[in-house]
């Protein structure tokens, strides 16, 4: 059963709280994207946690260095999940899962940037993180790229749960869900949608028919 996780990429936590507020009831998990937390700073962690208290809260911090600082920095702000980038020093990404363990709560190793993603999942396999991010960036998506190429090498070899972005929209769904992703998230086709709350029951819609199909 796949969740939906909806990547709240303001710079407003007012903006952020509007769409969270209208589309909570289709998704499972709320994120509060890196624009948002760079605007906001860790504030906006703790806003959405007071205000859906019965969500999951994804922080997506994309840790780089400082791991065990900025990974605390986030569970004392009420998350439950957390980012760690794959191209950060093993160093950082170990000590990111181990405060997380501590914490007991869940760490994402997002692929982001990756030059060979497949090759780095690989790598950073026996970290056991609670999932790998397939993720194609903003940037990536401008020229066409799309996060679903090469998931059947992934699902095949690393055998641990994933989630994925990048650009979703509902006509995706169907080719991404054969390959049992545990999460997709989706921003952009929600939060910039005329009625954010019918994008994403939309979303949803197409997620549970896979699921129940």
């Amino acid at each position: 059963m796949a969740l939906l996780q909806v990547a709240l990429d303001f710079l407003s936590i007012d903006k952020a709280l509007k769409a969270a507020a209208v589309t909570h009831v289709y998704v499972d998990i709320i994120e509060a994207g890196t624009p948002l937390i760079k605007s906001e700073g860790i504030r906006a962690v703790n806003t959405l946690r007071k205000n859906f208290q019965e969500k999951q809260i994804f922080a997506d911090l994309k840790i780089m260095d400082a791991g065990v600082l900025e990974t605390r920095m986030a569970f004392e702000a009420g998350a439950d999940m957390i980012s760690v980038c794959a191209q950060a020093s093993i160093e950082t990404i170990t000590e990111a899962i181990e405060e997380t363990r501590r914490w007991d709560k869940k760490v994402v190793i997002d692929l982001i940037g990756s030059r060979d993603w497949l090759q780095r999942s690989k790598e950073l396999k026996h970290l056991s993180p609670d999932y790998f991010c397939i993720h194609t960036g903003l940037d990536e998506q401008i020229k066409g790229k799309k996060p679903f190429e090469g998931l059947e090498g992934f699902v095949r070899e690393i055998h641990l749960p994933y989630s994925i972005a990048g650009g979703i929209k509902p006509e995706d769904i169907p080719s991404i869900m054969p390959f049992e992703p545990s999460i997709i998230i989706v921003g952009g086709y929600i939060t910039k949608a005329e009625s954010p709350e019918e994008a994403a029951k939309t979303i949803k819609e197409a997620i549970d028919a896979c699921n129940t199909g």
